[in-house]
């Protein structure tokens, strides 16, 4: 493999796919007897030849920032946030739309392409699967559909997002994706003298709230608000975790139930929802199975389990519990009676880990409760592949598995899987 490459050099490169992360993959020394070295370089897209610099180089590839497009894709388009456009130094590029330069439904073509590809090289498996968008999308470009933006704020005071990377404030006059609540109540052009970031939250009724931070921010207790999925009501804090995307909840929520295999789990077994936060699945749990469900969230933030609780009061079989979800799963083996393992075999797990997956200690923890089916609702698709080559390795097998675009012009997305025993 050619070695010649340095950081800070400038090379041309064919870029010919993409990689997790937002990245596409270029290579550089490629030769006909050698492939070349990868070179990671976002701003780019499969089909193009750019110009590049070198930053970092490792010893099976190298990353690199976009400088000019020297042959453009068809599927390239005028950036849908100005401030993020590689027309910009790379940080002065502001981050949060690394694929806004990409047409819409390209974004998505890409996007299922690196969920398959996950699948197969980490998971093992092969499955084709669309990636879909949320209602509304497409007639608004993907644009206004974030309801949480934070920005930080530099030490003069300019709010803007991070550049991609890096810790360096990108000062913005615009944010395309929030919805237009926050649009009109981001003073973007205000100074902020001693504040470290501020957050707008645009809830379910349309108000916004703007939290401004004069610390790192945390996730301590705030004031409560209450969000709207189709006819049920959530109460959680105002900082606290809730989906992004304004049609998330919902996207999310019909997935899960479409999921749960209603004939294969008895409604008087126990359930759970891990990483439940306010009990948004937990809900829709109760509502598939019914009144006589026995379903337990397990949350570790505090103010989060507080707020599931009040939020599933209507099932009297319903609870949440403060825990960390590996440490709750091994305390559950050490006391759980015949009779509760009896009940937990007999209902569904729905877990929603964060972006990391769940990991092997988690897997083999539920795994060893042998519950009648698990969904699980994933953040990232490598730790979506990664925990279910686990899961498949224990014996179980993939049902239905649904992908959505619920970060448009952003590498993210979200997947809802179902496993049973083979």
């Amino acid at each position: 493999m050619p070695s010649d490459i340095q950081p800070g050099q400038i090379v041309e490169l064919q870029i010919d796919n993409v990689a997790h992360g937002g990245r596409f993959v270029g290579r550089h020394g490629a030769t006909e007897d050698e492939r070349g070295r990868v070179v990671f370089v976002p701003d780019t897209m499969p089909g193009e030849r750019v110009r590049a610099q070198i930053v970092d180089v490792k010893k099976s590839f190298a990353s690199a920032v976009a400088l000019e497009v020297v042959e453009a894709s068809p599927d390239r388009v005028e950036h849908v946030w100005p401030e993020a456009s590689i027309e910009r130094a790379p940080l002065e590029r502001a981050g949060g739309a690394e694929l806004g330069h990409i047409r819409l439904a390209r974004q998505r073509e890409l996007k299922q392409r690196v969920l398959e590809d996950a699948l197969q090289r980490t998971g093992g498996m092969t499955r084709e699967v669309r990636v879909r968008p949320a209602p509304g999308d497409d007639g608004r470009g993907g644009l206004g559909w974030r309801t949480r933006v934070r920005l930080h704020v530099d030490d003069r005071g300019r709010q803007g997002p991070f550049a991609p990377r890096s810790h360096e404030v990108v000062p913005v006059a615009s944010l395309p994706l929030a919805t237009r609540g926050i649009q009109l109540a981001a003073q973007l052009d205000q100074r902020l003298p001693g504040v470290t970031a501020v957050d707008y939250v645009e809830r379910s009724d349309g108000e916004v709230d703007v939290i401004a931070f004069e610390g790192e921010p945390d996730r301590g207790r705030s004031d409560t608000i209450v969000e709207t999925v189709g006819e049920r009501e959530f109460q959680l804090d105002r900082a606290g975790f809730w989906q992004v995307h304004r049609e998330a909840p919902a996207v999310l929520t019909a997935a899960v139930r479409r999921a749960i295999d209603t004939d294969r789990i008895d409604p008087a077994g126990w359930s759970l929802d891990l990483y439940g936060g306010v009990g948004l699945f937990a809900a829709t749990i109760a509502e598939a199975l019914g009144d006589r469900t026995r379903i337990t969230s397990v949350e570790a933030d505090e103010v989060a389990t507080d707020h599931a609780a009040e939020n599933l009061a209507e099932w009297l079989g319903a609870s949440a519990e403060t825990a960390r979800v590996d440490r709750w799963l091994q305390s559950l083996a050490d006391r759980a009676s015949r009779a509760e393992r009896e009940r937990l075999a007999s209902g569904v797990v729905v877990l929603d880990p964060p972006r990391a997956g769940a990991g092997r200690e988690v897997i083999e923890r539920l795994d060893a409760l042998h519950p009648a089916q698990i969904v699980y609702v994933a953040c990232d698709p490598v730790a979506l592949a990664r925990d279910a080559k686990l899961l498949v390795g224990a014996g179980w097998e993939v049902g239905s598995l649904e992908a959505f675009d619920l970060f448009p012009h952003t590498h993210h997305m979200e997947a809802v899987a179902s496993f049973r025993k083979a």
